[in-house]
Formats: structure tokens, C-alpha cells, sequence
């Protein structure tokens, strides 16, 4: 699963999710991508999922970019704790996306079979997402 090597801070603090992304909202590497349309937090495992998932669907046909990585850690406290006593430990990584963000792309397949295992690995992704081609702008 995908995690930092190493970070400057151990715990970071939540944030807000507002507005559209700035960067990373042009398909650069390949012919097709899937673009957030909502915002949240995708874990680690979500994006593995669908990495997992669109190999399956092509397989090994072309070539896949992940765009994300989850760089911001998670703490929970442990179950039946009491308030206070300080933030909990690490759990897992997420990514914040923002409505505009790349998330996957493809390229090296025909366009229908690059659509359909987008739309597989859209399902495993708690966020509203879109497929699209790129454009030669």
C-alpha cells in the first residue's frame, strides 16, 4: 500500500476541503483519465483498490498513472477511550482531493476498454468522478 517514506510531522491537523483544484487537473501523461467532481479523502486502500481494480479489468494492456498519493496521516484514539489525554496515534494515510483532480490515467488501450476499467475503478472510490480524453489544447 502506498505510504510516505518519511515526514516532517507525525500528526498533522484536518483542514478544509474548499474549492476547485489548482494543479494536477489536466490529463498529462496519458490519453485518458478519471477526474474528481466532488471532494473528500480517498485512503490508501481505496486507492489501491482501484489500481488493483483497473489492472484486472485491462490485464496488463497499456500503461496506468496514478496521480494521487496519500501523504497526510489519520490518528484515531483507541476504542473506549475517555476524553482528553492528548490526539491518538497514526492509523492510516489519505489523499485530500479537490473536484478537478486527475486521479488515474491510461494509455496504450482503445478507448472503450480504458473507459470501462475507469468506471470499475470509480466504483470503488467514495467520491463522484468522470471520465475523460485528452485534449490536444
Amino acid at each position: 500500500m502506498l505510504a510516505p517514506k518519511r515526514i516532517k510531522f507525525r500528526k498533522s491537523q484536518r483542514g478544509r476541503l474548499k474549492g476547485n483544484d489548482e494543479s494536477g487537473n489536466k490529463v498529462s501523461f496519458g490519453e485518458y483519465g478519471l477526474i474528481a467532481v466532488t471532494s473528500g479523502r480517498l485512503t490508501a486502500r481505496q486507492i489501491e483498490a482501484a489500481r488493483v481494480s483497473i489492472n484486472r479489468r485491462v490485464k496488463r494492456g497499456g500503461k496506468l498513472w496514478i496521480r494521487i498519493f496519500p501523504h497526510m496521516p489519520i490518528t484515531k484514539k483507541p476504542a473506549e477511550t475517555r476524553m482528553g489525554k492528548g490526539k491518538g496515534n497514526p492509523e492510516f494515510w489519505v489523499s485530500e482531493v479537490r473536484p478537478g483532480r486527475v486521479l488515474f490515467e491510461m494509455s496504450g488501450i482503445e478507448e472503450v476498454a480504458a473507459k470501462k476499467a475507469l468506471e470499475m475503478a470509480a466504483f470503488k472510490l467514495p467520491i463522484k468522478t468522470i471520465f475523460v480524453k485528452r485534449s490536444l489544447v
